[in-house]
């Protein structure tokens, strides 16, 4: 049988096809537009959605056998604040993860009802990018659109809801709505007070392996597609592209070096950090997920090598760096402020030790410590959850770097595993329509079976040890001058 992932991301729709031993038979990518119709704003037509999605399972399939396509499901961009009405039309565009139009709505949430109360309903804090400040925004600046919701959800959830006709979301995707209780995996009765929102206007929850329906007559035809194939809930993206990479069950771990970066941690223990410096979320596996996102990752080094030193020969630069442990020159990656595990928006870059000696190859060293000791910053509040982490997954195009994966392998003194497959959430939503399929027993049998290491770095004692000692030093920095960054 064949499987169809949809990664339904920002700034373009991956289609993949998938047979049922894990070979990517096809892809396919079509873009849709961008709107920012004010500074700070994001917004996408959900229409453009659907069409790209329609555009893009015709030629998906186009040379398959049709009737051999059991399911399809998704990872989507997550946050994203999707309205209806009463007539299934869309009220407004929606607005996007990356919006920066809610900080009212955030520190009125954070300061407000305050940060404890809201941890105890959802086990997260609120930010510009979540949910339910953008449904506060629209109350109280588009009361007319407001009063019309008859529908909220997530923007995969639209394209589910199109292909199906149900109403759904899943638990990991919800999870970063901030009106879900995640812990108890339901609706939060107080959040939906606090946005005024009412049970009917969400949508019925299923964990993201599950089947919520099959095509509907009339989306079969269209398509082409028997109307048997079953439509499974899918996940948010780092959750859809964590089932990707493997890591599932409990202590499992994937880093992702992109332009920003993200350690997801998956745990089949539910738990949450004093400080919410994590993402406590629930996972696509079944059970939960801590994450932490760091703003800038392979972006420190984008920005130090091509806009500072001006050359875009990465691999020379690094080829200069031998003395590994041995550096003191210290770079905070704060580039655009930080998110995990310090919620700092006014937090920024920062070299520090250096000396008539030090030399540019120090300092491109530091950058790139920088990024792997900031990592290790969230992976200690993992740990002090009692989440004992002894290897990770690494992708993103800062994962193409030797000495980066040597970097961290040492820095977090943990084993680094590569994977053949980086084809991420896409791959994740095939894995889980397979599993809704019953293809496989479970998220984890599919991951067991599907995802393969090609390589293996191995932290060396002695190197991890000399990390140990710089990792202390770094960690006094930020507190040191954090009260500084307010007033640069």
């Amino acid at each position: 049988m064949l499987y169809i992932g949809v990664d339904l991301g920002t700034s373009a729709v991956k289609l993949l096809l998938m047979s049922a031993d894990g070979k990517i038979e096809n892809v396919v990518s079509k873009e849709y537009p961008l709107f920012f119709p004010h500074p700070g704003w994001s917004e996408q037509n959900p229409q453009d959605w659907w069409s790209a999605v329609v555009e893009g399972l015709k030629e998906l399939t186009a040379a398959c056998d049709k009737s051999q396509i059991a399911g399809i499901s998704f990872g989507g961009q997550m946050h994203g604040l999707v309205i209806l009405d009463e007539e299934d039309e869309v009220i407004r565009p929606a607005i996007l993860w990356n919006d920066g139009r809610t900080t009212k709505e955030t520190d009125y949430l954070n300061q407000v009802i305050g940060k404890d109360k809201l941890s105890k309903y959802t086990a997260n804090i609120a930010f510009a990018g979540f949910t339910a400040p953008k449904v506060l925004w629209v109350k109280e600046n588009e009361p007319d659109n407001f009063a019309r919701i008859h529908k909220i959800m997530l923007p995969k959830d639209y394209i589910a809801y199109k292909l199906s006709g149900t109403f759904c979301t899943d638990v990991s995707d919800a999870s970063g709505m901030l009106l879900f209780d995640v812990e108890n995996k339901c609706w939060s009765e107080e959040m939906m007070e606090i946005c005024g929102v009412k049970r009917e206007q969400l949508a019925g929850i299923y964990e993201s392996a599950q089947v919520v329906g099959t095509l509907t007559p009339e989306v079969a035809k269209e398509l082409s597609l028997p109307e048997t194939v079953k439509v499974i809930a899918g996940a948010g993206d780092n959750a859809a592209a964590a089932v990707g990479t493997g890591t599932v069950g409990d202590g499992m771990c994937n880093i992702s070096l992109g332009t920003s970066g993200t350690i997801f941690i998956s745990s089949k223990q539910f738990g949450v950090d004093n400080n919410n410096g994590l993402h406590a979320f629930a996972h696509a596996d079944g059970y939960y997920h801590l994450m932490g996102c760091m703003l800038s990752a392979a972006s420190c080094n984008k920005w130090w090598m091509d806009d500072i030193i001006g050359d875009s020969d990465y691999a020379k630069e690094q080829a200069k760096i031998t003395k590994l442990g041995e550096n003191n020159v210290y770079f905070l990656p704060y580039l655009m402020g930080e998110r995990s595990p310090l919620n700092d928006p006014y937090a920024r870059g920062t070299f520090i030790g250096l000396t008539m000696d030090t030399t540019r190859a120090d300092m491109t060293q530091a950058v790139l410590e920088g990024v792997a000791f900031a990592i290790r910053d969230s992976l200690e509040v993992a740990r002090s959850l009692g989440i004992n982490i002894e290897r990770s997954k690494i992708c993103g195009g800062g994962a193409k770097s030797p000495l980066w994966r040597k970097m961290i392998a040492n820095v977090l003194n943990i084993k680094i595993d590569r994977i053949e497959s980086e084809e991420g959430p896409g791959y994740g939503g095939a894995m889980l329509a397979a599993v809704g399929c019953g293809e496989y027993a479970s998220v984890e049998e599919a991951a067991a079976k599907l995802v393969k290491i090609i390589d293996t770095i191995e932290p060396e004692p002695e190197l991890a040890a000399k990390y140990e000692e710089k990792y202390r030093k770094f960690a006094k920095i930020y507190p040191t001058v954090k009260e500084l960054f307010p007033q640069l």
